[in-house]
Order: C-alpha cells, then sequence, then structure tokens
C-alpha cells in the first residue's frame, strides 16, 4: 500500500464503528477486572474478533489474546491493555463501576474499545483485499501488576516475527483531538517497595519498655526519601512516594506489625538500579535506634518506555494524514511507568498519548482517581490513529 492513505475510507470504516465501540467501553467500565482475573473481558473480546472472521489466540495465562490480520511474512503488532485498578469508580453515569473498590481509573477500556475499533477496521478492509500486510493485535492483561503482563505476551511468542508495536495511552492533561509524540524516554523506571516492621508490641503508656513500631514506621516513611535523594545524582529525576501504611488496631497498644508500601520511579536508569540496592541497608539504619525488626522487598518493575524515531514519525505522518498537523502535541518524559517498555526491548515501536480531556473543561481529573473521566469521543480517534498507523508503516 503506499504511504499515502486513503483518509476518507479510513474515516468512512472508523466511523461504521463507532457506536459500537462507546458501547463495548461502557460495558468495559461497567465490569472491570483486575490483572491476571480479566476472564470476562477477555471472553468479550475474542467474541468480537470471532465474528469478524478473526482466529483470536488466547493467551497461556489464561487472560489476554492476540490474533492477526492479513498475510504477510512481518508484521506490525499494536497493542491495548485490558486490566483496571483497585480504585473506587466516582464516575456517575449509568456505565458506572459494578465491582466495588474496582475501576478503569487509568483509560484501559479506552484503550481497549480503540484497539477493537481498529481490529475490525482492519479485518474488514482485509476482507475486501484492502490489506496488503499483516497486522498483530495484543490484547494484554495486568499491565497495573508490575513486572506486567508484556512479560507473558513476549514468552508466549506474542513478538515473533514482529518488526514495530504501537500503542496509546490515555492522558487527561492533553484535550481530546490532541496526540502527544516523542522521541526516546517518554515515561521512567518504576519499581514497587514494601517494607516490613516487626518488634514485639506493648502499651502505649510504657514505650519505653518496647520498640515503638508506629513511631518508627512513621521516620521510616519521612527520611527514606530524604536519604535516598542524598545518595543519588539529584538530575535523575528519582522520586520515592508511598501509597499504603497499615498498621496497629488500637489506640493504646503498640502493635507488632507494620508495612509502608509505594513507588521508586526514576528518569535514569542506572540511578534506578542504584537506588534499588541502596534502599535495604538505608531503611536499616534509619529504624536501628527504635529496635524494630526490618524487611524490604523491592519488586523489580520496568524500565522507561523508549520511542524509536523511525516509529514517531510513522505517528506523526499517521495523525497528520488523518487528523491534522494542528493535533500533533508535544509531551514530557513523566515519572509514570509502563510495560509496553518490555516489547522496547525487543523490536522498535513508540507509544502515543491520547488526549482525552473534554474541551469544555480546562483541567481534568487526573489517572488513578476516582474521578477519571475520559472523552468517549478519544475511542473514535484512537481506532482512527491505530488503523493508520499500521497502514501506514
Amino acid at each position: 500500500m503506499s504511504h499515502q492513505l486513503l483518509v476518507a475510507d479510513v474515516l468512512a470504516r472508523v466511523e461504521a464503528v463507532r457506536e459500537d465501540m462507546v458501547a463495548v467501553r461502557r460495558d468495559l467500565h461497567a465490569h472491570p477486572e483486575l490483572g491476571w482475573h480479566e476472564v470476562r473481558t477477555t471472553e468479550l473480546l475474542e467474541k468480537q474478533l470471532v465474528g469478524a472472521g478473526l482466529s483470536p489466540r488466547v493467551l497461556p495465562t489464561g487472560t489476554g489474546l492476540i490474533c492477526d490480520i492479513g498475510a504477510g511474512d512481518t508484521c506490525v503488532a499494536l497493542r491495548a491493555d485490558i486490566d483496571a485498578l483497585p480504585v473506587p469508580d466516582g464516575v456517575e453515569a449509568p456505565w458506572r463501576s459494578r465491582v466495588d473498590g474496582v475501576a478503569h481509573a487509568c483509560g484501559h477500556d479506552v484503550h481497549t474499545s480503540a484497539l477493537l475499533g481498529a481490529t475490525l477496521v482492519l479485518a474488514g478492509m482485509a476482507r475486501d483485499g484492502q490489506l496488503d500486510r499483516r497486522v498483530r493485535v495484543i490484547f494484554q492483561p495486568a499491565e497495573e501488576v508490575m513486572p506486567g503482563g508484556a512479560l507473558g505476551v513476549i514468552a508466549a511468542g506474542g513478538l515473533d516475527g514482529v518488526r514495530r508495536i504501537y500503542g496509546l495511552h490515555c492522558d487527561p492533561r492533553l484535550q481530546v483531538g490532541q496526540v502527544g509524540l516523542r522521541v526516546g524516554a517518554l515515561t521512567a523506571a518504576a519499581d514497587r517497595l514494601l517494607v516490613r516492621l516487626t518488634g514485639p508490641g506493648g502499651h502505649t503508656s510504657r514505650p519505653h519498655l518496647t520498640a515503638d513500631l508506629v513511631y518508627a514506621l512513621a521516620t521510616l516513611v519521612s527520611e527514606l526519601p530524604a536519604a535516598l535523594s542524598r545518595r543519588v545524582d539529584p538530575r535523575a529525576g528519582m522520586s520515592l512516594v508511598w501509597g499504603r501504611i497499615t498498621s496497629g488496631s488500637a489506640a493504646n497498644a503498640i502493635p507488632s506489625r507494620g508495612e509502608a508500601e509505594g513507588t521508586l520511579r526514576c528518569l535514569d536508569v542506572s540511578a534506578w538500579r542504584l537506588a534499588a540496592e541502596l534502599i535495604p541497608d538505608l531503611a536499616a539504619q534509619i529504624v536501628r535506634p527504635y529496635g524494630v525488626e526490618v524487611d524490604t522487598e523491592v519488586t523489580h518493575g520496568v524500565p522507561p518506555v523508549m520511542n524509536d524515531t523511525t516509529a514517531i514519525s510513522v505517528l506523526q505522518n499517521a495523525v497528520r494524514q488523518t487528523l491534522g498537523t494542528s493535533a500533533i502535541a508535544q509531551t514530557d518524559q513523566s515519572l509514570g511507568g509502563e510495560d509496553f517498555a518490555w516489547y522496547l526491548e525487543h523490536v522498535p515501536g513508540a507509544m502515543a498519548r491520547l488526549g482525552v480531556r473534554p474541551p469544555t473543561q480546562e483541567s481534568a481529573a487526573d489517572l488513578h482517581t476516582p474521578g477519571f473521566t475520559p472523552s468517549e469521543e478519544a475511542i473514535t480517534l484512537g481506532t482512527t490513529i491505530l488503523t493508520s498507523t499500521a497502514l501506514l508503516d
């Protein structure tokens, strides 16, 4: 196929599936599933693909699937993540999450429906003899579970024969209709950190006779990020932020156990690796005066997403031809983690940021918050970009 799209045909085909993809997104949003448990989601996607005359393959893990469209010795891959987050849903709509404490607060329902739309469009083109290449679609489970479901896709042969891979991620900082592109590092390296403290416990009236575990835990939570910042080059963009602190059950009892859990993020890979080595010793030094035992667990997460120059050029061309040059926006490297990075360790590719902020709003709720509400117009735009990218690469 020429590197000049038949834009009118692509846009017409995308428009034909628009309402159905909005309905799919609402269904997914109402029935979110956590990583490695996306059974219903996988069944819904498999039914859609089989109905389009395709032959999807469910991953060995039991959730997520891979499907090839068209024919060719090599292929371009398009990927979406399908899992939700353990976050309550603050959306007031008929498609509000029906699962307590679980929501698509990162926009994976948008990613999935956009890729499903692209899959159906490409399948229709293949049936009409208008697809002169092979495209692989990857509906990946467990992106939110470190070190990420991408590793399972790779282990199952998901990148076999793939020459480039592309993905989209919702960005509430960008207005719907904008697409953020960047060559090089798009995200940060990220680890999960869990620190457990143990002690004998005791009465709050006699802290001198035991180990004041809560005080030690509070000291650790406040001092470890500061101590780490003095051992790592400040230019590395290191960030240690806690998301959960748990200890005790009574106001007058010093507990015997406590935990703090958070994420370690870094823009520089070498500093990221150094920090993971430093943390256990720093944590032990901080709590040593309080007589508690400390166990530190650093779960190696994901490296940064490194966007390939050629892949970004393809994305720019796809956006320019379908949405116009004004839709292209520059975007900065963020401290967010994305397991799409694992694919880019094996094949070149790129991830684009898909604007989802409604045009009537000057700001929008952030990712991973209960109030995150992407504009559904982004689904059609995502479908357009993914379809066009596959045809232009």
